[in-house]
């Protein structure tokens, strides 16, 4: 099947849309405001097209826009359990997980056959780091509609966090192929991540084709540049993912993409920009990181492997690990941890990460290294032989000073 789809993705084409499904959604809603304005649901509709409106732009005022429009769904009927989903999922949104968690066990107990919020219990359970929950959650979503779309696309996210990532892909593609052609902005999200998938499985040419077919199905959109830059770094042609990653933070200037762009900046050999995007970052990351939506993890990775200051690192890191213990988050604090050379503390954490299967790069390559300080050589080429098939150039470099016999020393 996988390969069928993938050649159908290569001639795909975007259907010609004057809106987008969001403005479409909209419209519409505001449409039935304005000739049944005493009708709650049709605020509800309206928050959560803006809400889609805000994934598709990157663009946040998108979600205060919804809040406001929720504000006047409550006051036409208080607490309404429609109503209550839209607030559950801007809480997901705006990463309040554990408030989200709450709000989505209360919606549960209410109505325990809404699919939508075993959704936003899978979300909330994952960024958390409860992944048995999340399983369940994801389970009774296909259970109670078998082959529903949103089921299968949180079932291929799992499949993903747990190593199984061919599995992740057939699920993905069947979630693709139930999407109508008009929703044009959740099929490039789709096509993004089959890139991302194919890219952490080392298929370059399939991570490519599924890129350029989601910025085909909805031109420049955020997510989709950033999945072909990834393809475009692999592939060691760092000048094109510079002027994606750059496109990109025009589009949505949020921190975490403005590091994106400064480590492809540095790959490129732009040292002075990258430095400046760098200063740049550091001030804007800071500015949110305590925020419940930040780039803390971003801001370890910066003070670690580019400035070099490991107890502002772990300081972050410390931060973050207080809020949830999902696997990328036990990976940031594991390198921290190893920054400050504590490798016993750090291969605990990332061990505890590795323990789901996941086949990350970066999670890899931060193993490798851990393991290589604590002399577990064999484990450590392991993990790095690993890393380095699924495209991390900081494991291959490193594999290449263990053959060469360079001291590993401190990195």
């Amino acid at each position: 099947m996988k390969s069928t789809l993938l050649f159908t993705l290569a001639l795909f084409v975007a259907p010609s849309f004057a809106m987008t499904p969001a403005e479409q959604a909209i419209k519409q809603a505001s449409a039935n405001i304005t000739a049944q304005p005493s009708h709650f649901q049709y605020y509800n509709d309206l928050a959560m097209a803006y809400a889609r409106r805000a994934r598709e732009t990157s663009d946040g005022q998108f979600y205060a826009k919804a809040e406001e429009t929720l504000r006047k769904s409550f006051a036409i009927a208080p607490e309404n359990f429609e109503g209550m989903k839209v607030a559950a999922f801007l809480q997901l949104e705006r990463h309040e997980y554990a408030r989200a968690l709450e709000s989505a066990t209360k919606l549960n107990k209410a109505v325990p056959d809404d699919i939508s919020v075993y959704g936003y219990l899978v979300d909330a359970n994952v960024e958390l780091g409860n992944y048995k929950e999340a399983i369940v959650a994801a389970q009774w979503m296909l259970d109670i509609r078998p082959g529903n779309s949103g089921g299968l696309i949180h079932a291929a996210y799992l499949r993903e966090l747990h190593g199984n990532l061919a599995g992740a892909l057939e699920v993905m593609g069947m979630a693709y192929e139930v999407t109508p052609a008009s929703e044009s902005e959740d099929r490039a999200w789709m096509l993004a991540q089959m890139s991302h998938l194919e890219l952490l499985s080392g298929n370059l040419a399939k991570a490519e084709t599924a890129a350029d077919s989601a910025l085909r199905a909805f031109p420049d959109y955020h997510y989709a540049l950033a999945a072909l830059a990834q393809v475009r770094i692999a592939q060691g042609r760092y000048l094109d993912a510079v002027s994606l990653l750059g496109k990109r933070y025009q589009a949505a200037p949020h921190a975490e993409n403005l590091f994106a762009l400064a480590e492809a900046q540095e790959l490129a050999g732009q040292h002075a920009d990258a430095q400046a995007s760098f200063r740049k970052f550091e001030g804007l990351s800071r500015a949110e990181t305590e925020l419940a939506d930040n780039s803390n993890r971003e801001l370890v990775s910066y003070y670690v492997d580019h400035a070099g200051d490991a107890a502002k690192a772990l300081e972050v890191a410390r931060r973050e690990i207080a809020r949830r213990h999902d696997i990328f988050t036990l990976d940031s604090y594991a390198w921290a941890l190893a920054s400050n050379k504590d490798y016993a503390e750090a291969n605990r954490q990332i061990q505890t990460a590795l323990a789901f299967g996941v086949k990350d790069p970066t999670v890899l390559y931060h193993a490798g290294s851990i393991a290589l300080h604590l002399h577990e050589n064999e484990k450590a080429e392991g993990f790095l032989k690993d890393a380095a098939a699924r495209h991390s150039r900081e494991a291959a470099n490193l594999l290449a000073e263990m053959k060469g016999e360079s001291p590993a020393g401190e990195r």
